[in-house]
């Protein structure tokens, strides 16, 4: 799994014996074992596990602290031969001090130990009556069941295979300052930060919690591996829960099931070449770095053999329905409320948009109508213009009429035969030819209709084709590739059908029936003449590929620069039992070939609102010559299995 940037981590809530180290070692021990089983390369505990947090003054007792040591060579010992690196919390004596320690061991070998900086002395903690801050250190090694080792804030784990496999810690309160030692961690190099933490439970707090790890993870681009105490200390005063928890770049990954008395492992592999992409993008990821005396320890992190992800099918749609139709409602007012802009800005035209009675020309007819329902606009302003053509079939030009209708808005119908057949008798193409000239000059004749019309009409032709056709060119140059603002420019085509979807859902009882026929249709240009029974016979996905696989191959490729390579992989996962291997590799090769080929079309497309993470506009997010070499990245999936 690392050749793909993936690391598979856990978090460790042993089962406490408050003031026993031996048996907290022992527990540790058994764990750590059931996480190696699991193929876990890097495991932590939470914080002061060996002994318990809540020992009060029984940590100026030596018994335990010398305890603490003998349980820590018990772990060493019992784990000397396993493939893993532990990361065990314990109190450790130094410059007549006791610090809040994070011991990182591997293979019978201490690599280093990390202090806590940040010490909490109010409210319900008084931590500062028995541990020093790291700042407070004077010796940069100490030495430890006859290890000299290296101790200090400052330290950072690097894989020396996979230098993006980086690791720094910090321990509870560090998370919760102002500015916590991850932001340090993270801009010099580490892209995992392990956190071993002792976080007691109040109302509300769980909530917060949540959202810190999130964000710390989010705001450091980083997986963040949370582990705190579980019920078995004290509760004199208060509880705690054993939160566990582990985010990549601000997305949950895994988290527990809290207040459980028995020891708790939870993991999950972490993509570190996804995050490292993300802060290359990020310009302001390495502005103003105060920190570089960083003490680098290599590390030999294990090859996870099982992979634990899962990732979705439709990266562009959210899951869960309510925050789908959450989401749904933000785009379809982002949509709505840029085009109303450029509405006042040309005071306040009609809009001409072309109707097929397919997916696309549906959404944008849409967002046209809340955008002019936004300016208190006569929706008749709105001007739908069906053209059939020689592959119209009478169900989309039904539904294409109705529509408009339904929504009192202006119908035009100019039909495109005879000017494409007197077009093609122009140029000398024969009236039986079925190329793609045949097909580009029935695109082009209806964008010059549209565009015509818009000059009568003092109007802003509205752009229908969506992010998914741009990425693939799968438009025709100067013809429905071109308009006058485009608001489907950035929503790929796996999200229009739940947009449009969302709005049907929220219409009355006769829009709705139109636009669910328009959700059935199959997904098609119509240029090519129907079947004998008037069915549509040019089918878009047996041209050019599923439109599930092709969003799932453009996200993984525009959103984290990921390779072939690894979209095939992390496909093969996704669609296991509904694509075999020969179909992924068929139209990834296709995917790879027409992005790269049809940029010259990206390169001058219409202005659009930017909706998702994704955009293709040279104004935005995609600056690509037209004239790139394309030939690794096409090797690359040839030598594929």
């Amino acid at each position: 799994m690392k050749k793909y940037g993936f690391v598979r981590v856990g978090s460790i809530v042993n089962k406490l014996a408050l003031a026993d180290p031996n048996s907290n070692a022992k527990e540790i021990v058994r764990m750590i074992k059931e996480a190696e089983k699991k193929d876990v390369a890097i495991v932590s505990t939470p914080e002061l596990a060996l002994t318990g947090y809540t020992c009060g003054d029984l940590f100026f007792q030596d018994k335990l602290l010398a305890e603490a040591k003998e349980g820590l060579k018990v772990i060493l010992d019992e784990t000397s031969k396993l493939n893993i690196i532990s990361i065990i919390g314990m109190p450790i004596k130094l410059d007549n001090q006791l610090f809040n320690c994070a011991v990182v061991l591997s293979k019978g070998k201490i690599l280093g130990i990390v202090p806590k900086t940040f010490i909490p002395n109010y409210a319900e903690f008084y931590e500062k009556r028995w541990f020093a801050s790291s700042l407070n250190l004077l010796s940069n090694e100490v030495n430890l069941l006859d290890q000299t080792v290296p101790i200090s804030p400052k330290l950072l784990f690097k894989d020396k295979d996979l230098k993006d496999i980086c690791f720094g810690i910090e321990i509870c309160e560090d998370l919760w300052s102002v500015n916590p030692p991850s932001c340090y961690h993270t801009q010099n190099g580490a892209t995992i930060i392990f956190n071993l933490s002792s976080s007691n439970e109040i109302i509300g707090k769980n909530e917060y919690r949540n959202n810190l790890v999130s964000f710390t993870s989010a705001k450091t681009i980083s997986a963040y591996v949370y582990c705190s105490s579980g019920i078995m200390e004290s509760t004199s005063d208060i509880l705690f829960s054993g939160a566990s928890m582990i985010y990549e770049n601000g997305s949950l990954l895994k988290k527990n099931d809290r207040f459980q008395i028995e020891s708790e492992l939870i993991y999950s592999d972490v993509d570190v070449l996804k995050l490292a992409n993300d802060r290359l993008r990020n310009s302001s990821f390495m502005t103003n770095v105060l920190v570089n005396d960083y003490k680098i320890i290599d590390v030999e992190v294990k090859d996870s053999t099982k992979f634990d992800r899962i990732y979705k099918e439709y990266p562009f749609v959210p899951s869960s329905k309510i925050y789908r139709d959450e989401r749904c409602k933000e785009i379809f007012t982002i949509q709505s409320a840029a085009l109303a802009r450029r509405l006042i800005q040309l005071n306040y035209p009609k809009c001409i948009i072309g109707i097929s009675g397919g997916l696309d020309s549906t959404l944008a007819f849409l967002v046209v109508v809340e955008a002019f329902k936004k300016l208190n606009l006569d929706l008749k302003n709105i001007i739908g213009v069906t053209m059939p053509g020689f592959g119209t079939t009478g169900r989309t030009y039904n539904n294409a009429c109705k529509f408009v209708n339904e929504y009192k808005a202006t119908l035009k119908e100019v039909s495109i035969k005879e000017a494409s057949i007197l077009h093609m008798q122009d140029i000398g193409l024969p009236l039986d030819d079925r190329s793609i000239t045949y097909e580009n000059i029935q695109a082009r004749e209806r964008t010059q209709v549209l565009m015509d019309i818009a000059n009568m009409e003092n109007g802003l032709v509205i752009g229908t084709g969506d992010l998914s056709e741009l990425a693939l060119g799968w438009c025709t140059y100067n013809g429905d590739h071109m308009s006058m603002y485009s608001v489907n420019s950035s929503i790929p085509k796996t999200l229009v059908k739940y947009l449009v979807n969302y709005v049907a859902d929220n219409s009355d009882k006769t829009k709705k029936e139109i636009i669910y026929d328009i959700l059935e249709t199959p997904i098609s240009p119509e240029l090519l003449p129907p079947d004998e029974a008037g069915n549509i016979l040019q089918q878009t996905e047996s041209s050019i590929g599923p439109y599930v696989l092709h969003d799932f191959f453009l996200y993984h490729f525009l959103r984290y620069g990921a390779s072939p390579k690894k979209i095939y992989f992390l496909a093969q996962e996704t669609f296991k039992g509904k694509f075999d291997n020969s179909t992924l590799k068929k139209w990834l090769k296709v995917f790879v070939k027409r992005f790269f080929t049809q940029q010259f079309k990206r390169n001058c497309v219409p202005d659009g609102v930017k909706v998702g993470t994704i955009s293709l506009s040279p104004r935005g997010d995609l600056r690509m010559p037209s004239d790139a070499n394309y030939a690794i990245w096409l090797e690359e999936v040839e030598e594929l299995d």
